[in-house]
């Protein structure tokens, strides 16, 4: 199982370690400064995007485990053109071309520098040199299908996924609030948007099926099984058998099918994990009791657990990101808006709390 569980939060990055049978917080660093994503890499380093306001969005790099930090360079977008139209279609104010916000990092072909990042409003960026240079993945930036995303939780599009395929490193896909799920099959040259059955309830229903408006909040794809993907979308949860070619709702999944993050058991592409809330404008565990719902049979039965976890006025909400199972398929993490931190060594059946005092998560990553 892993050793060390790496949060981003509204204040500064920390670390949280394994001590015997127990987890407790051991660094803090980048205090101050909206951590927004982490990424661990294989040698050890730590890329980490920040979020400074007018400042601006920053990358930085540790070589030591978060002790010190560098920065590094930030993807950039090109110059709008004069006169481009290029607007909100729900909203109609015009897109910026700038970095407002780093929403995904993951790599990319084992063993190399490669990495990739979703961005809003709503850029993919490539890098080969892990993360020292960045560039707009054109063929997915000028693609006419871009311009009908629309902004959701954000005010603009962002892709706050990106999955590259085990078998094949050419194979990605993304997934955009809002704007469905689309995949490349020769390394970002050419995109198409799939999702055969999934349901927008917010769309009129001439629409409600339409991939390109769909708002997925997360999608994780089963590293031993590649063609089994879940997602956890606006209004339900999806899977999909055939590599996100056509999805299913699964409709019987505990308290709620609302919330923001998935996991999936990295051996195992019929186990995950989600964590429920009140849909919509509400935000809040059902009845104020914080639960994880597991399937262990591809969506057919869930089990609600509660072990560790407030079954009382708990409020706390888990972003998309905030949701993190290590490489093991065992050991599970989650944090809240609220700061709370909870890690799980048994697959979820029962959870410790490591610290209640963090601020606001944004997102975990065991190393």
């Amino acid at each position: 199982m892993s050793e060390r569980l790496i949060i981003g939060t509204r204040k500064g990055l920390f670390v949280a370690g394994r001590k015997r049978k127990s987890w407790a917080i051991e660094h803090a660093a980048l205090l101050g400064e909206p951590v927004t994503m982490v990424l661990p890499q294989p040698d050890g380093n730590v890329l980490a995007a920040v979020e400074l306001g007018h400042f601006g969005v920053k990358l930085k790099r540790s070589r030591d485990g978060g002790g010190s930090w560098e920065e590094r360079p930030t993807p950039q977008y090109p110059e709008k053109p004069e006169g481009e139209d290029d607007r909100d279609p729900i909203r109609h104010d015009d897109l910026p071309w700038d970095l407002k916000r780093v929403w995904a990092l993951e790599h990319g072909e084992p063993g190399g520098g490669e990495l990739w990042c979703g961005t809003i409003p709503g850029g993919l960026f490539h890098s080969r040199d892990g993360g020292d240079s960045w560039s707009l993945v054109e063929g997915l930036w000028n693609h006419p299908g871009r311009k009908e995303w629309f902004g959701g939780g954000a005010d603009h599009p962002g892709i706050h996924s990106a999955l590259v395929d085990p078998r094949d490193p050419d194979v990605i896909r993304i997934g955009v609030s809002c704007g469905g799920i689309w995949k490349s099959t020769d390394r970002g040259r050419t995109w198409a948007c799939y999702g055969e059955g999934m349901r927008a309830a917010y769309m009129p229903p001439e629409r409600a099926f339409d991939p390109a408006i769909q708002d997925p909040h997360r999608i994780v794809q089963c590293h031993s099984a590649p063609d089994t993907l879940w997602v956890q979308h606006h209004n339900g949860i999806f899977k999909s058998i055939d590599a996100g070619e056509t999805w299913t709702e699964i409709e019987n999944a505990g308290p709620s099918v609302f919330g923001f993050g998935v996991a999936v058991d990295p051996n195992d592409g019929d186990t995950a994990w989600f964590v429920p809330g009140v849909r919509d404008d509400a935000r809040y565990p059902a009845d104020g009791a914080l639960v994880v719902t597991r399937t262990s049979d591809g969506g057919e039965t869930f089990t609600t657990l509660t072990n560790g976890l407030p079954q009382r006025h708990s409020y706390d909400i888990v972003y998309r990101h905030a949701l993190d199972i290590d490489a093991d398929g065992v050991a599970l993490g989650f944090g809240s808006t609220t700061g709370n931190l909870w890690v799980s060594d048994d697959r979820g059946d029962h959870w410790s709390q490591v610290s209640s005092g963090l601020p606001p998560i944004y997102c975990v990553r065991f190393e």
